[in-house]
């Protein structure tokens, strides 16, 4: 059970724990719909990082869609969850410098620039769904859907 209860405004129950405040709810499920989607980097590379990260940060509500599935990984997805990986790791984003120079190989500065603002913003996601220890309903751990941090 969350630590405070939903509020009416919002469509997930991870919405309608910021939806206390309208304008952060809004202005978060814009942020997260923009990272999330497909941009520089394919919105499944993105997801595998999000599975990764989920696993680690706490939030039960977040793993509920399952660990990451190596059988849909390129050479890119593994790259971008083993660098989610170094960042678990790490701790306050002291990845080494080697660690970006591997980045630098498979991707461009843009898409590294994508990559760690969408694994920054997630790892805010899940703090904030650990932190109200957001978890998924029963229906949506056998079925998993609407399990989506947003």
């Amino acid at each position: 059970m969350a630590r405070i209860k939903q509020s009416n405004y919002g469509e997930t129950p991870f919405q309608k724990l910021l939806g206390h405040n309208k304008e952060v709810m809004m202005s978060w499920s814009k942020l997260g719909d923009v990272l999330e989607k497909d941009g520089l980097l394919s919105s499944k590379l993105k997801e595998q990082v999000r599975r990764t990260l989920a696993q680690s940060n706490g939030c039960e509500y977040c793993k509920a869609k399952g660990k990451p599935d190596p059988n849909l990984f390129d050479e890119k997805t593994s790259v971008a969850v083993g660098f989610a990986e170094a960042f678990l790791k790490y701790q306050k984003g002291n990845v080494p410098d080697a660690v970006f120079q591997i980045l630098n190989e498979y991707f461009a500065e843009d898409e590294i620039s994508e990559l760690c603002a969408f694994i920054c913003f997630t790892t805010a996601q899940q703090y904030f769904g650990a932190l109200m220890k957001l978890e998924p309903n029963v229906l949506n751990r056998k079925s998993n859907k609407d399990v989506s941090v947003k």
